[in-house]
């Protein structure tokens, strides 16, 4: 059974909650903007059903609400920024502005951050250079749930990686995507409904492929992009390994299996080589290659002419990076947030606990 709630619901209570935390009235409110993106975009694992698990973080001494965010080093064009412990959902936006304002006078602006937590959905950081005409990118590591090919140890996180790139009749193209066959919050998702995994998505602890939506929590992984060797599992196992340097390795975070633990409850890994969760953010200014107006125009031309590719049997059209999303935000502005039950339960618990009201 789904509930329907109102953006504006959602947004006084969660912004309600991030101010019980301590969080000054500018982060919270754009902590709430953040999170909702997710919920209004239709990425539902990662919106308000993550909301209880950032009060966890933050009673576990794991989130400070009122960090110091700084850069710690830089050169004219790359920044390397200190979250202190902050949420990712305010210390990535204050990273990407800074790689915006690199690129407003280099031409492109590159920031990797360290000591952060998780940052909500990495679309939306990347689609806060859309509005500048440039393009932007945006990735983090996360908790160690992924098997690399060939192995069963956890050993890299979901890892997603997004980029956003402006046009100029048609909507910017907008790519978010985890390097794994499916995010850790989808299984959170079938787990609710008492659904099964569809094969490729997990593997038991040694190794043997499972429909389990709780593999991981009888010690089993996630797997890459691609499921499998013979399907492309090592470019998935690829691509989510250069996010982790990119965001760890270049910053200062910790890294692979050191990855700090989303669940507040799962322990800290020990000698952790970095500090927090790190981040990695691009912006490029497009007229740094051609006059914006002139690439705006070819990108229209390239997705008009990508979505009028002839349909394959069964299907009515071609999509582009970036429809479903926009598409679900239309429907969602309009018709309200549908929370599966169990979320809807957890939240209302969430507020009794901190004295926050939760709408009905």
């Amino acid at each position: 059974m789904n509930y329907t709630y109102s953006y504006e619901q959602l947004y006084q209570f969660t912004h309600g909650i991030f101010i019980t935390m301590g969080c000054s009235e500018s982060d919270a409110a754009m902590a709430t903007r953040v999170l909702l993106s997710a919920d209004m975009r239709g990425i539902d694992s990662h919106g308000v059903a993550r909301l209880s698990g950032y009060v966890r973080l933050w009673e576990a001494g794991r989130i400070n609400a009122t960090p110091n965010i700084k850069v710690v080093h830089e050169t004219p064009s790359t920044a390397v920024i200190d979250g202190d412990a902050g949420l990712g959902l305010v210390v990535a936006p204050f990273a990407m502005t800074v790689a915006i304002e690199k690129a407003k006078v280099a031409g492109t602006g590159w920031v990797s951050v360290r000591n952060s937590n998780h940052f909500g959905i990495a679309g939306y950081h990347a689609m806060m250079a859309l509005e500048h005409d440039m393009t932007g990118m945006a990735m983090t590591n996360a908790s160690a749930l992924v098997a690399p090919t060939f192995s069963t140890e956890r050993m890299l996180g979901t890892n997603p990686i997004a980029v956003a790139i402006p046009a100029g009749a048609q909507p910017p193209f907008v790519a978010d995507f985890a390097t794994t066959t499916a995010a850790n919050g989808k299984l959170e998702i079938l787990q609710r409904k008492q659904a099964e995994a569809p094969l490729g998505w997990v593997q038991e602890a040694d190794g043997t492929p499972s429909t389990d939506a709780n593999a991981l929590k009888k010690d089993g992984s996630l797997l890459p992009l691609g499921s499998d060797r013979e399907h492309g599992s090592h470019k998935g196992y690829a691509l989510g390994s250069i996010v982790d340097i990119f965001s760890a390795v270049f910053s200062g975070a910790s890294y692979g299996p050191w990855a700090p633990p989303f669940p507040a409850y799962v322990p800290m890994p020990q000698n952790m080589p970095g500090v927090g969760l790190g981040h990695f953010f691009g912006a490029m200014r497009v007229d740094a290659f051609r006059p914006a107006e002139e690439f705006k125009e070819h990108m229209d031309n390239w997705i008009m002419r990508f979505r009028s590719a002839t349909p394959a049997p069964g299907h009515d059209r071609v999509l582009i990076p970036g429809d479903p999303e926009r598409e679900m935000e239309a429907i969602r502005t309009k018709e309200g947030i549908p929370l599966v039950a169990s979320v809807a339960n957890d939240l209302k618990a969430l507020g009794e606990k901190v004295g926050v009201a939760f709408p009905h």
